[in-house]
């Protein structure tokens, strides 16, 4: 079974979901703290969140979040990190999360590194991409990884670990319902939503693309993987 880790109450799968042929399991950890088992799991999607990859003493489930991570890569189970869920990645692999380094929010291009173009994850995904980012923390690569994907502001912007663990700094999953929550949090972006709505709106179609292939891919890795329950 395909599992979801929603780490926020306000940083839900978005088109995420829209665009899975497999069934799947989302899981709210910040609500009951409770995480899937490896053995259930055929394949991982953890989500963004408020909060920082460092903030264990805030919100204790993370610490119990990255080991299970650790052990899903380990056990070479195909993982997808957005955001928080790729620095999850990051620090469960033990490199850095650091705050305030290269602070994105806004409608961007992302651009594939050479790896990047020639990645599964990635496969029939133009070159350079537009798509959100919201993050004030960013990762470092972790040893052993491949970096995927970076833009001008953040280097950073996606790697691989193994055969099929991925992290991504950026947001496929947005949908205008997301921006306008998100744009809610904080007052001195709450003027500018409309514009940043207009902006999500122009480029929709090639976000819903993008997307829309990502999923593909990742559970083509899952296909690929011995003794899926997963179909596509």
């Amino acid at each position: 079974m395909l599992h979801i880790i929603q780490n926020d109450p306000e940083v839900p799968p978005g088109s995420v979901v829209e665009h899975l042929t497999a069934p799947y399991l989302i899981h709210h950890p910040y609500r009951d703290g409770k995480l899937p088992q490896v053995g259930d799991i055929s394949a991982l999607i953890v989500l963004g969140g408020s909060m920082s990859a460092n903030d264990d003493h805030k919100h204790p489930f993370l610490t119990d979040l990255k080991g299970l991570i650790r052990r899903v890569v380990d056990a070479g189970v195909p993982y997808l990190g957005i955001c928080l869920g790729g620095q999850l990645l990051a620090a469960a692999l033990g490199a850095k999360v650091v705050s305030s380094r290269w602070d994105e929010i806004g409608i961007f291009s992302v651009s594939l590194t050479d790896n990047g173009c020639r990645d599964l994850l990635f496969r029939d995904i133009p070159p350079e991409f537009t798509t959100l980012q919201w993050h004030h923390d960013s990762f470092d690569i972790p040893e052993g990884a491949t970096l995927l994907a970076s833009s001008p502001a953040c280097p950073h912007q996606a790697f691989r670990i193994g055969e099929c663990a991925w992290g991504v700094q950026f947001h496929p999953e947005a949908t205008e319902e997301i921006i306008r929550t998100w744009s809610a949090w904080d007052k001195s972006m709450a003027a500018g939503t409309e514009a940043l709505v207009a902006g999500f709106k122009a480029v929709e179609e090639s976000f819903h693309a993008t997307i829309r292939q990502l999923m593909r891919n990742f559970l083509l890795s899952v296909k690929l993987t011995p003794n899926s329950e997963i179909t596509l």
